[in-house]
């Protein structure tokens, strides 16, 4: 069964961090999608396609702009109960207002209720693909993955491990770890558009031997992934020295244990020495750019810079990092991640914003032959925004047809800084209506 969407559309063939953003992108003022059992059938200008597709339903979304959905590379879904929590830095906020909220997740009913919830937000946010912490608890992550499941997403998700430097109801050991996470990884990676991620929550809460337990089960399963932290903090960073006195710097933490990979997801990477973007680059790992959170716990200011450089690449993506993070936005992520690069005097396009939290998400976490543009045969997972959601935004963004690569930039950038929920009009999953906005505000 064939179904069209007719609208403005943009999505992204090239990473324009390396080339013109001219020819980054696929732009067409008036433009034709075409979906065929959840999967592109067909891509481009309208006038171009509609006679070919002259008996296929089409819907409309006069005004609006369609784009591949919103990929958040790190988020831990129990802390959407905790978000703006008041007055801490990252060591002292977790074990003030983190930890304690976590220990909830032990009930597994609570925890599905929970995923539900946190899972409905990121579509009403247009975010169709996202890198989620669960807890401690392996029963968390089975309430996550069968939430997923029921509004069939393509989620990465992980049990976290944690056998020190936390409450004892939140430790697991070396051992016990293992033995959840490889039962986790038979029941959920690949089980649907389920994928898992070995999830070590920071080498400060993980001994040398809970580490080296985690890099066995990726030897063991080399295609899932491996989520944590890195270089968040400098108190941590310090804290991390001391724990591992042997190791040559934070990443190496992880580098020893064989958990340093191109399927591995580093989260805010704030305090790296060259050193470590260096080996970074070279095991093409990725990192996750987490820029409310690194302002609201005020950890600093990401070098956008030096990990898009040209002599040491690193794979970068967006990440809520909600409840350290502020919105499960990501048009608000991108507007704070605009406003890091301003204090570093670097620059951040709207262009560019948008690559990262699409295809250049998708590149990332390997999946760019899935999601992430609209190549015909990849998975029609895909957002409508609305840039006149609200009246500001309205007087700001005349109705008229976008016709230069200047005014499109223009018109995207009044989204990264203006835009946020509201701008999402209606998420689509697999070619069928996953939210729509009410008419009702």
């Amino acid at each position: 069964m064939l179904k069209a969407y007719r609208a403005a559309f943009l999505d992204f063939i090239a990473d324009p961090f390396y080339t013109t953003e001219s020819e980054s992108i696929r732009y067409f003022p008036d433009g034709l999608l075409v979906i065929k059992d959840g999967k592109v059938e067909a891509f481009g200008d309208y006038e171009a396609l509609k006679d070919e597709y002259i008996n296929t339903p089409i819907t409309a979304y006069p005004g609006m702009l369609i784009t591949p959905g919103f990929i958040d590379m790190h988020v831990h879904f129990p802390q959407i109960e905790m978000i703006a929590s008041y007055g801490e830095q990252l060591l002292e906020w977790l074990n003030k207002y983190t930890f304690p909220t976590e220990g909830k997740f032990n009930d597994q009913n609570y925890a599905q209720q929970m995923a539900g919830f946190f899972l409905d937000e990121l579509l009403k946010n247009g975010t169709t693909t996202a890198v989620v912490l669960a807890t401690v608890f392996p029963q968390s992550v089975d309430a996550f993955f069968e939430e997923s499941s029921k509004r069939n997403l393509r989620m990465v998700a992980g049990k976290v491990l944690m056998d020190r430097n936390a409450p004892d109801y939140l430790k697991d050991t070396a051992k016990s770890s293992y033995e959840q996470s490889k039962e986790l990884i038979e029941k959920w990676h690949n089980n649907g558009r389920s994928l898992y991620a070995i999830t070590p929550r920071f080498s400060v809460t993980s001994t040398p031997e809970q580490l080296e337990a985690a890099g066995k089960l990726l030897a063991e399963y080399p295609d899932v992934y491996v989520h944590t932290h890195l270089s968040e903090n400098r108190a941590e960073v310090d804290f991390v020295k001391e724990l591992f006195p042997d190791s040559k710097n934070y990443l190496d933490t992880y580098d020893h244990a064989g958990l340093v990979g191109e399927r591995s997801i580093f989260a805010h990477c704030i305090h790296l020495s060259e050193q470590e973007f260096e080996r970074l680059s070279e095991t093409k790992a990725i990192i996750a750019f987490c820029p409310t959170s690194n302002l609201f716990l005020g950890s600093g200011l990401f070098n956008i810079n030096q990990a898009k450089s040209s002599d040491y690449p690193v794979k970068v993506g967006l990440g809520t990092d909600v409840g350290g993070g502020t919105s499960l936005s990501m048009l608000q992520t991108m507007n704070e991640a605009y406003k890091v690069t301003q204090m570093r005097q670097q620059k951040l396009s709207p262009l560019q914003a948008f690559f990262l939290a699409t295809l250049g998400g998708a590149k990332a976490l390997c999946l760019e032959d899935k999601i992430g543009n609209f190549d015909v045969g990849k998975e029609a997972d895909f957002i409508v925004i609305n840039p006149r959601s609200t009246s500001l935004m309205a007087l700001r963004n005349p109705e008229e047809v976008l016709n230069t690569l200047e005014e499109l930039s223009e018109r995207l950038f009044t989204l990264v800084i203006m835009g946020d929920d509201r701008a999402i009009q209606s998420t689509y999953i697999m070619g069928e209506l996953a939210y729509e906005k009410s008419l009702i505000c």
